[in-house]
């Protein structure tokens, strides 16, 4: 790696994934488990230290049945981890799980589901501009 503060797109792609997809209720997968489900489910043999050296991005270099044992593992295309539009549609998907584990936005979007798509885009205009107001960063743009 060329800079030793960062852990390169990899290790970032692979942390996303530990602390994006778990199960509702629970913390992330422990190292062990993914190693064990990858395993189970056909995959290479992979140790919680050589995931933890990935996500950490001390290795940068798996195979690429690694690579597919991690994406199956986590329900992502392998392609996640090589093509840069693929994965931001992808990263995308992720934030948005991200945000629908949060009660509240869960509890707006739910009553939202059957609002016309005039009303639809009203909301997204509020949010908008409310982060605006609070000063949040500028948001993602619409999938």
């Amino acid at each position: 790696m060329a800079d030793s503060d960062d852990p390169g797109e990899l290790a970032r792609k692979i942390d996303r994934l530990f602390r994006t997809v778990h199960p509702r209720g629970r913390d992330e997968f422990s190292y062990r488990e993914v190693s064990k489900a990858i395993e189970d489910n056909g995959g290479p043999t992979v140790s919680a230290s050589y995931l933890h050296a990935l996500r950490t991005g001390v290795k940068d270099n798996p195979t690429k049945r690694h690579l597919e044992g991690i994406a199956q593992f986590f329900g992502v295309s392998p392609a996640y981890f090589f093509d840069d539009e693929l994965a931001a549609k992808i990263d995308a998907q992720l934030e948005l799980l991200e945000a629908m584990r949060d009660a509240g936005i869960r509890h707006i979007a739910l009553r939202a589901k059957e609002l016309s798509p005039g009303a639809i885009d009203m909301i997204k205009e509020l949010v908008d501009r409310t982060r605006q107001i609070e000063g949040v960063d500028e948001p993602p743009p619409s999938p």
